[in-house]
């Protein structure tokens, strides 16, 4: 048993969403025929027409994406990618199944930070906090968490009134993996007292074991990564070491793929070279690690900066034109 004092739970007082002020609801999220945001890119076209030439190969399609993903309200479009085979596999954080869990429930999601962590109510809501529930199920049940929150939502409208804008529903029915990489302590409902760290640490290991699998068909393939500066980078470093090991016993190469990262943070030089470590642009993990070093060995990278409810519709487009 541990010499230090725990924090104690149960004095915790957990409030109703309903008397949360939300700072986006579903009127925000675009739709198909809506016009977005402009944006354009000379490395578009050429990342959509990787995209497409992996799905003619029936090679990987790898989105990893940060929670500002869905709450750039871009999830029509996702959903539409998935509909037509541009998307094999989808990986968040913990935070990305939260917003997309709160707006499939509520039609809204996002607290103000500034304003609730000044009473101490920041992310102790009653129903968010209901996710521990089912990652205890996911992890007795065999499941992942992302697949498991998913399942529920697709299995259950009648809770999930705007189940129609969730993303990882539309992963359940369509058998296309939504894997959670979770870091304890980040997350709201990490805060609740009917979180249980072991279920938790069960669900989110079993996805990063589905991502790895995933990863083994990269070859010919394409993984891109939206607005994530830790999650993105360190897990598919490690699913990508994970895999080559096994190629390697097996005569096979993991080298030829195409890697993309969708940001806002401006990269400095030449994106395909690694910056000096005196530079603190080389602590941007999504440049050296994804850009540089993964695909050094026969892949190629490109990087498009932009805010993801503008370079998401037009990647679609691209992709629309490109097939």
């Amino acid at each position: 048993m541990s010499k230090y004092p725990l924090f104690d739970r149960s004095r915790l007082r957990i409030r109703p969403l309903a008397e949360r002020t939300h700072d986006l609801d579903v009127s925000e999220w675009l739709k198909l025929d809506e016009p977005p945001p402009p944006f354009s890119h000379p490395d578009l076209p050429p990342v959509a027409a990787r995209l497409a030439g992996a799905r003619k190969a029936g090679a990987a399609r790898i989105w990893m994406m940060g929670a500002h993903v869905v709450r750039a309200g871009v999830s029509r479009h996702l959903i539409d990618l998935m509909d037509r085979g541009f998307i094999t596999h989808i990986a968040t954080n913990g935070a990305g199944v939260i917003h997309d869990y709160e707006l499939a429930r509520i039609g809204a999601t996002t607290e103000s930070v500034a304003r609730y962590i000044r009473t101490g109510e920041f992310g102790l809501w009653r129903e968010t906090g209901e996710l521990n529930d089912l990652i205890r199920e996911a992890a007795r049940g065999g499941f992942g968490l992302g697949e498991y929150v998913g399942k529920t939502i697709a299995e259950a409208p009648e809770q999930f009134p705007h189940h129609e804008l969730s993303i990882l529903a539309a992963a359940w029915r369509r058998s296309i993996p939504v894997t959670s990489h979770v870091g304890i302590g980040y997350d709201i409902i990490h805060e609740h007292p009917n979180c249980d760290g072991a279920a938790l640490g069960e669900a989110s290991y079993r996805d990063f074991l589905i991502f790895a699998r995933a990863v083994e068909n990269l070859e010919g393939g394409a993984l891109l990564s939206f607005g994530s500066a830790i999650m993105a980078p360190e897990v598919y470093l490690k699913a990508l070491a994970m895999a080559r090991n096994v190629a390697h016993q097996e005569g096979r190469s993991i080298r030829r793929f195409t890697t993309a990262v969708f940001d806002i943070v401006e990269i400095r030089g030449d994106i395909h070279h690694e910056l000096d470590k005196t530079d603190p642009g080389y602590y941007f993990r999504p440049h050296k690690t994804i850009l540089v070093r993964t695909v050094a060995d026969g892949g190629e990278s490109f990087y498009i900066r932009g805010p993801h409810r503008a370079t998401i519709p037009a990647l679609r487009q691209a992709l629309l034109e490109a097939a």
